[in-house]
């Protein structure tokens, strides 16, 4: 396979991943507060059903093709931005396992009915962290750009 097939590829799995980030964080979450807190709890359970699947779709191959790219761009123009993208990865990873993973693990089990009393708490944690992740997943996709744009010319 071509190393410029790879970046492309690599590319789009990180533009997808942003769009999805950007979409979620500064239109869905934001949508949810006019809604009732049974109905934002149903809302919020769906989200994370989705996205349990969806997410891992396009950020597995980023990853992938993401640490590939890396080595093969080695002694190419791009090759830092590569490795600065891997580090946005690297933080993406740990804002989902430390701040988002647990909440909407939680979050499914939760009865819409009778939710924790605590519950508007954590997510207004997690949006927290859902900012940076947010961030990281647009840079992270800059910086392959980047690196693309840099190895094309």
């Amino acid at each position: 396979m071509s190393i410029l097939v790879l970046e492309f590829f690599n590319l789009f799995c990180a533009g997808l991943l942003a769009g999805i980030e950007v979409c979620v964080h500064y239109a869905v979450h934001p949508s949810f507060i006019v809604l009732d807190d049974k109905a934002q709890i149903h809302l919020r359970q769906n989200l994370i059903r989705k996205l349990r699947w969806m997410v891992p779709g396009f950020f597995v191959p980023m990853t992938l093709s993401g640490i590939v790219t890396a080595i093969i761009q080695w002694l190419m123009p791009g090759h830092y931005f590569s490795l600065a993208a891997m580090l946005f990865i690297v933080i993406w990873i740990v804002v989902r396992i430390v701040g988002t993973v647990p909440v909407n693990s939680a979050t499914i089990n939760w009865n819409p009915d009778t939710p924790p009393k605590d519950w508007k708490k954590q997510v207004s944690r997690v949006e927290r962290f859902h900012i940076v992740g947010t961030g990281a997943a647009i840079m992270a996709f800059v910086l392959f750009l980047t690196a693309l744009v840099l190895n094309l010319s």
